[in-house]
């Protein structure tokens, strides 16, 4: 195993009402400052509670949803390296479509749960102080273009973290579209622990 990204821990997390934000909250309920407050307060995830697990997902821009990407899961892995440069530690990741149904509906994975499509590879690490990615210093970097993906893959980055300290299957990040020397940021997207996978690349 890599080794463990460590992370800041907040003294308080965010609640409403005294009780802890569900995935389904947080997709649908809460304002993009809310969202951005938790970006903030979350701490990065630790690798060895990445690494073998699927994650369901869904983006938070509800236009999306026009182009079929509303849903989606991302699986994390260790395994030989997609590319030869990049920051160390690291793991790895992926992404597979879903059926894109309603938010409350079980993530069904496509073509199927025994033979999913995995595809839109990344490495995982710690942000880098003082390089052009960087805007999370608390979270974990997606990195698209160390993913082996060839001259058209995606040209994304996001970012991850874990909401609360003490919870590992809940997690938030933001994209952003990497062009050149520019980063736009796309949406906000929120992971839930879906199942354990043997995939290593």
């Amino acid at each position: 195993m890599s080794q463990t990204a460590l992370a800041r821990r907040p003294e308080t997390a965010l609640e409403r009402g005294g009780d802890r934000f569900t995935w389904l909250e947080i997709l649908r309920d809460l304002s993009n400052g809310q969202r951005e407050a938790l970006m903030h307060a979350g701490v990065a995830p630790r690798f060895e509670d990445l690494v073998g697990a699927e994650f369901a997902g869904a983006n938070t821009l509800p236009i999306v949803r026009l182009v079929g990407i509303r849903k989606f899961c991302k699986g994390f892995y260790e395994g030989p390296p997609r590319s030869a440069k990049g920051p160390e530690p690291f793991v790895q990741g992926y992404n597979i479509p879903v059926v894109n149904d309603a938010d409350d509906a079980p993530h069904r994975l496509e073509p199927s749960p025994e033979k999913p499509k995995r595809f839109g590879f990344y490495r995982v690490h710690r942000v880098v102080e003082g390089a052009r990615d960087a805007r999370y210093p608390n979270g974990l970097l997606l990195d698209y273009s160390l993913g082996g993906n060839g001259l058209f893959g995606p040209p994304l980055r996001d970012y991850l973290v874990q909401v609360y300290p003490d919870d590992p299957d809940l997690l938030l990040g933001k994209a952003y579209l990497a062009l050149a020397g520019l980063r736009i940021p796309l949406s906000f997207f929120v992971l839930k622990r879906l199942r354990a996978h043997d995939f290593a690349g």
